[in-house]
């Protein structure tokens, strides 16, 4: 429950450990309840009691809602809220990699990288751009970290996600991998060889260091994505979006975007 919450618990992170996550914002927090995600309690702004929350209130009449003031909850989080809604959820159970990638054509492999907004960023365009899974190695963030859930506009609970200790598992699996990196032999990203693979395990690595070497040297192929004027390198979150548009499984059929699609939270 919120009132349990310690303020440090809302500032910095999720409570892996409780068993407990916070999803911030209505959109946020109805793309969490429509993907089956347990509430456990609400916090918002008395005005949005009959207003931005109030759906989400009576979708959840078992619910118990705590209300304060925009300074209450600025003291809570750390931040003025641009949208004063907060939601505390029940982690879902973990799962396998084996079942989170049963079907999957496409995947992403999150290797070692610790930012927050980066993590949201690249799970938002898995989603976007048709990863059918994510994998993390236990040295990234935490994708159910309330930034990263905020960044992603809900993704997180979109594509089917795990942790990772042994990317050798993914041969197994019938993926061939794609390391992201600049090296003397790396292959260019439009590659015919790529776009043919059945499946494929694109890793990312971390901004600044990259993948490990040994990674690199494990992986069926490594992959740059072509740039110009001298640039040498991309966001990863960037990079993501650019690779996963690129070798994106054959087939998929992109809905069409409603006319607010590209709004805030």
């Amino acid at each position: 429950m919120f009132g349990s919450l310690t303020e440090a618990q809302l500032r910095n992170r999720a409570a892996p450990e409780e068993g407990v996550f916070i999803a911030e914002s209505p959109k946020v927090i109805r793309v969490a309840l429509d993907a089956g995600m347990q509430p456990l309690a609400l916090l918002c702004e008395s005005r949005h009691i009959a207003g931005d929350a109030a759906d989400i209130i009576a979708r959840c009449p078992e619910m118990p809602v705590y209300t304060g003031g925009r300074q209450l909850l600025a003291q809570l989080t750390g931040y003025t809220l641009t949208r004063g809604v907060l939601c505390a959820m029940r982690r879902p159970l973990p799962r396998s990699v084996a079942e989170v990638c049963e079907e999957a054509r496409r995947i992403v492999v999150i290797h070692s990288v610790c930012d927050t907004t980066n993590i949201g960023a690249i799970f938002r365009s898995a989603a976007a751009l048709g990863i059918d899974a994510v994998l993390l190695t236990e040295d990234s963030c935490d994708p159910l970290n309330r930034r990263s859930i905020r960044v992603s506009m809900g993704s997180v609970f979109l594509v089917p996600w795990t942790w990772i200790d042994d990317l050798s598992a993914l041969r197994g699996l019938g993926f061939k991998t794609v390391a992201m990196a600049l090296t003397d032999d790396s292959i260019p990203l439009d590659a015919p060889q790529l776009k043919a693979e059945p499946r494929l395990a694109l890793i990312m690595g971390t901004e600044g260091d990259g993948l490990p070497h040994s990674t690199i040297l494990e992986a069926d192929y490594t992959v740059r994505i072509p740039m110009y004027h001298q640039v040498d390198s991309l966001n990863v979150a960037a990079a993501a979006a650019v690779a996963f548009w690129e070798l994106r499984a054959s087939g998929l059929h992109p809905l069409t975007p409603s006319p607010t699609g590209e709004g805030g939270a």
